[in-house]
C-alpha cells in the first residue's frame, strides 16, 4: 500500500524543518530553542508516518542553555548524510554561535559541538560537492552595513572536512530574490545536473514568508534569479487562509528520483497561533532547470501521495498518548524540560514519576522542574494524576499549559487547595479554587488527584477530580498564549511541574502516576 501524507506531517511546535535521506530512511530535525534535550530526531520510511527516535543534544555540556530566553537557544538546524556519516549544523544563538556535530549512527553517540570560527549570522547549512569538499552556507547582516532591518546576505565558504573550520575565503553570493527583501535566511545548497542551487526563505517568518531559489554553474556564483520566485508562499492568499507563514524549506530526493519539500507553516485559530509553526510536505518537480512546488496547485495541499510503501509506527508522533508512569522504565525522547536538566531530577519508580521539586518557579526564566510535551492540536485534553498528602505545604505540584514564563494556564495543588490560574504578561488571574477537604470522604491524608486542562480553539477549561468528584473552574480565553501576543518563536507545551515552597532545592518531590494527552 502506498503512503499518503496528511499535512501537517509534524503537527505542533516543529518549526524550521531540515530533512535528509540515508538509504531508505528519512530524518527530520527542527528548532528546539531553549527546550531540552535539543533538536528532536523524527524518522520515517514513507514521508507520511513519523515517529521520534531521539534528540541530537542530550547533555548539559553539548547544550548550554542556562540564562537563555525560551525563544533563544537552538535556531534552524540542518541535517546531512555523507559517506556513512550524519552531520548536523546549527546555531546556539546565546551560547557560542554556529556549530557542527557528527555521528556514525543516527541514534548516536553524537560528537561534542565544534564551533566554527568566523561563521557569523544564523541558519547554517553544509554541502558536500562531488569532489568531497565541504562548504558552509549561512546568512549574516550586510557586511557593508544594514541599510534596513533584515538587510542580510547569504554567504558561502569552504570548510576543512576534519577541523570544520574555514579554509578559504567567505564569499557573499546572494541577498534575496527581490529588491530590498528582508531576512533572506535558512539557505540550503544543492547540486543538480549542471547547476548549484541556493534555496532560501525570505520575508521573515510571518505573514510575508516565502521560499525562493537561485542557481549558478559556479558554486561561488554569480547566481541567477528564478523569474518564477517565490516558488511557494501563502502570503497572497489572504489572512483567513487556513495555512499561513509558509517557508523555510528543505529538499529531499527519493531512491526513485522523486523530489519532495518540507517547510514550516502555521494553522491559526481566529488569527492566533497557539500551537506554533508546524512541518508540512509538498511534491516537487523540475522544469527548465528550476524546482516547481505542487505543480498545478502552487500551494500546500491537505494530502500528498508519496509513492512510497506505507510503514506505520506504534509511537506515531500524531497519536494520542497515555503514560502509566508506574509501569514505565524509561522517559521517552518526546518529553521536554526547560533549559538544562539537572541530574536525577526525574526518576521512574514503582509508585510513578518522582519529580524533585525545584526552588525555581515555572513563572520565571529559570530551570524549573518540568516535563512536558508539544501541544499538537487546537482541540485536546491533557491530564495528570498525582499522589498528594493534603497536609503537605512544602511542594506545589501541578499541570501547566505554557507559551512562555509570562503566559500560561496553571493548575496548582498545594496542601488542602487546588486552584486554576491564568497568567498573561506576568500577571496572574485566579479562575477558581477548591478545598480538597470538601471533596475527600476517606479518612486518609493521602489522596489521588487528577488535574485536567481541556482546550477547544481559544477556550480552555481547567478542572480537578478528587474523591470521585470533579470541580470545573471558570473558562479561560487563551488567545494571549499565542505568538501574536506572547511573541517569540515557540508553540505551547503542556506538562507537569513541581515547585518547592520552602526554598529548598531538589530535596522534596512530587509523584505523578499518569499523564495523558488526547487529541
Amino acid at each position: 500500500m502506498k503512503a499518503v501524507a496528511t499535512n501537517p506531517i509534524l503537527s505542533g511546535f516543529y518549526p524550521d524543518p531540515s530533512i535528509v535521506r540515508a538509504n531508505d530512511d528519512y530524518y527530520i530535525l527542527n528548532s528546539s530553542f531553549a527546550y531540552f534535550p535539543g533538536l528532536p530526531i523524527m524518522h520515517s520510511k514513507d514521508l507520511a508516518n513519523w515517529h521520534q527516535i531521539g534528540n541530537v543534544l542530550c547533555n548539559d555540556k553539548s547544550l548550554p542553555l542556562d540564562g537563555t530566553g525560551l525563544s533563544q537557544g537552538l535556531f534552524a538546524p540542518t541535517i546531512r548524510y555523507h559517506e556513512g556519516k550524519f552531520y548536523v549544523v546549527c546555531t546556539n544563538i546565546t551560547k557560542g554561535g554556529n556549530f557542527i556535530v557528527t555521528a556514525d549512527d543516527i541514534n548516536g553517540p553524537w560528537s561534542e559541538p565544534v564551533y566554527i570560527k568566523g561563521a557569523d549570522g544564523i541558519d547554517p547549512s553544509i554541502f558536500f560537492d562531488d569532489d568531497g569538499k565541504c562548504y558552509y552556507i549561512g546568512t549574516h547582516p550586510n557586511p557593508e552595513g544594514e541599510k534596513y532591518s533584515g538587510d542580510y546576505y547569504i554567504y558561502i565558504g569552504e570548510l576543512d572536512s576534519k577541523t570544520f573550520q574555514f579554509c578559504g575565503e567567505k564569499v557573499n553570493v546572494w541577498n534575496g530574490s527581490m529588491r530590498n527583501i528582508i531576512w533572506p535566511e535558512g539557505p540550503h545548497l544543492y547540486k543538480k545536473d549542471d547547476y548549484y542551487y541556493i534555496m532560501h526563505a525570505e520575508g521573515g517568518t510571518g505573514p510575508n514568508h516565502c521560499e525562493a531559489v537561485c542557481r549558478s554553474k559556479s558554486l561561488f556564483g554569480p547566481y541567477e534569479n528564478n523569474m518564477n520566485n517565490p516558488i511557494i508562499t501563502h502570503r497572497d492568499m489572504g489572512s483567513q487562509y487556513p495555512v499561513q507563514y509558509v517557508g523555510h524549506a528543505d529538499l529531499v530526493e527519493t531512491p526513485a528520483g522523486e523530489w519532495f519539500m518540507v517547510m514550516l507553516g502555521v494553522r491559526r485559530t481566529e488569527g492566533f497561533t497557539t500551537i506554533g509553526r508546524e512541518t508540512f510536505l509538498a511534491k516537487v518537480i523540475w522544469e527548465n532547470g528550476w524546482p516547481v512546488v505542487n505543480p498545478g496547485v502552487a500551494k500546500l495541499t491537505s494530502i500528498v501521495d508519496t509513492g512510497l510503501e506505507e510503514v506505520l509506527w506504534d509511537d506515531d508522533v500524531k497519536a494520542s498518548k497515555d503514560y502509566d508512569f508506574t509501569s514505565m522504565n524509561k522517559i521517552g525522547p518526546e518529553f521536554l524540560t526547560l533549559r538544562n536538566e539537572q541530574q536525577d531530577r526525574y526518576e521512574l519508580t514503582q509508585k510513578g514519576l518522582a519529580m524533585k521539586a525545584s526552588k525555581l518557579p515555572i513563572t520565571e526564566e529559570s530551570n524549573p522542574s518540568y516535563l512536558g510535551l508539544r501541544v499538537q492540536d487546537h482541540a485536546f485534553k491533557a491530564s495528570v494524576s498525582v499522589c498528594h498528602n493534603i497536609y503537605d505545604e512544602a511542594v506545589t505540584k501541578g499541570l501547566v499549559l505554557m507559551q512562555n514564563e509570562s503566559f500560561s494556564l496553571r493548575l496548582l495543588l498545594k496542601g488542602k487547595e487546588v486552584c486554576a490560574v491564568l497568567r498573561q504578561d506576568k500577571k496572574d488571574k485566579v479562575l477558581g479554587s477548591v478545598n480538597v477537604m470538601d471533596l475527600v470522604t476517606a479518612d486518609s491524608n493521602e489522596v489521588s488527584v487528577t488535574l485536567k486542562i481541556e482546550v477547544n480553539g481559544l477556550i480552555a477549561k481547567a478542572s480537578a477530580f478528587i474523591g470521585g468528584k470533579e470541580t470545573v473552574f471558570d473558562e479561560a480565553d487563551i488567545r494571549a498564549l499565542s505568538t501574536e501576543i506572547a511573541g517569540g518563536f515557540v508553540g505551547c507545551t503542556v506538562g507537569m511541574f513541581a515547585f518547592d515552597n520552602t526554598g529548598k532545592d531538589l530535596d522534596n518531590e512530587a509523584v505523578f502516576t499518569n499523564f495523558k494527552y488526547e487529541a
